[in-house]
């Protein structure tokens, strides 16, 4: 098989794709090689000892919501112990935004790909500024994180049984048409996956009271959605790798340190660079010296064919992360240089409903110069703080020149 018809293999999967929600979980029963000393985190692989403050302050906070630590001296010393297993969450058919820190005892939901039958998990979403994903590990992030594991997810879990399985590919349409990118905007995302699921929570077990606190939660919280788009993407992206002969993309992740990609036709092996300093708006009292390198796993997004690559279709994004709504529409326009195909489900209706650009080809990311767009969220450089903005970022190109010399050399060596 030459590499276009591999890379039109590989992204018809893309396109074929059926992201469905399936049902919410505990991390250590339904993630595959979870144990009780496992975190995993967002983007390629890092020890303890080079993980950046926001990474360390997560792992941090998960330790002592797992009970392994009692406070942070000895979460601290419990992390540069050895006896802790830190892997990505791409090991794992995870994501995790931002820090990316899953551990067994978190909820996660679980999304199948109905059209090739493999699955993706991720935790729930906490929200914005001091939560756990952004590096912050105070009493309230962890009372937090157990209420989302004790009331939250099992209320979720209730209700998803007597609506049934939600798919995330319409839901993703749809909220793309109603000015979302499904990375940074998930108002619309939000807002349809509460339509979804209302039904069921009132007829669970749960009190009106309970099920009012939900509802003020999700609503109060319009990245929710984020965590459900994400494993949507993951399961897709998925389907796509291991195709012989393919340049596709297949995986991006940061893990604050380095910035990572994942070659369908490459196998499961990281190409890296340096993460980059996000470019964007800062939350008062903070600025770019605060600011951690480029974080998480929600570059999944992009690496579907959302989120800055639909920016076009959410202007209004421009709002959180800086620039003009004429820049959203050529990120997205620029975007269509440097992929395979574009996805008719995801419509962009300021483009005349012209579909996403979908499927990255290292080739053409090198050809032309051109580098994703991304969109993404900003965390403080110090553990314990949180999210200080958000912004817009592009990889580092070696990256995707040094894929492309090992793709030259794998085929030459044929």
């Amino acid at each position: 098989m030459d590499i276009n018809a591999a890379n039109q293999k590989a992204v018809e999967k893309v396109l074929n794709a059926q992201p469905v929600l399936v049902d919410i979980g505990i991390a250590g029963e339904v993630i595959p090689g979870m144990t009780k000393k496992t975190i995993l985190h967002a983007g390629p692989p890092i020890t303890w000892q080079k993980m950046s403050g926001p990474m360390r302050g997560a792992v941090m906070g998960a330790l002592i919501y797992e009970g392994l630590a009692g406070d942070i001296k000895e979460a601290e010393e419990l992390a540069a112990s050895g006896e802790i297993t830190f892997d990505p969450c791409h090991h794992h058919n995870a994501v995790g935004p931002m820090a990316g820190i899953v551990s067994a005892s978190m909820p996660v939901f679980i999304v199948q790909n109905k059209a090739e039958g493999n699955y993706a998990y991720c935790t729930l979403n906490e929200g914005l500024g001091k939560v756990l994903r952004y590096g912050a590990y105070g009493p309230e992030v962890i009372q937090r994180l157990k209420w989302m594991e004790k009331v939250l997810a099992p209320a979720l879990k209730e209700a998803l049984e007597i609506v049934g399985e939600i798919n995330l590919k319409n839901l993703i349409a749809q909220a793309i048409q109603m000015g979302d990118e499904c990375h940074n905007r998930n108002k619309a995302g939000t807002s349809l996956f509460m339509r979804e699921i209302a039904p069921g929570l009132v007829q669970t077990k749960n009190s009106p009271e309970t099920i009012a606190e939900i509802f003020k939660f999700i609503s109060g919280n319009d990245h929710f959605f984020l965590n459900l788009s994400m494993p949507a993407c993951k399961c897709t992206m998925d389907a796509a790798h291991g195709i012989e002969n393919s340049t596709m993309v297949t995986a991006m992740a940061r893990n604050g340190t380095e910035f990572g990609i994942r070659v369908s036709g490459l196998g499961d092996r990281w190409f890296t660079g340096p993460a980059s300093v996000v470019d964007g708006l800062y939350f008062p009292g903070y600025s770019s010296k605060d600011a951690n390198p480029d974080i998480g796993d929600s570059v999944i997004s992009e690496t579907a064919g959302i989120g800055g690559f639909a920016m076009a279709a959410a202007p209004a994004i421009v709002k959180f992360v800086g620039g003009t709504a004429k820049d959203a529409i050529n990120y997205t326009l620029s975007m269509y240089e440097i992929t395979i195909a574009e996805n008719n489900a995801f419509g962009i209706p300021v483009l005349e409903f012209r579909g996403t650009p979908t499927g990255i080809d290292i080739r053409k990311v090198v050809e032309t110069g051109i580098l994703p767009a991304i969109n993404t969220g900003i965390a403080h450089k110090k553990p314990g703080v949180g999210q200080v903005g958000a912004g817009l970022v592009k990889p580092p190109v070696n990256c995707f020149e040094d894929a492309l010399v090992a793709f030259a050399e794998m085929m030459e060596n044929k």
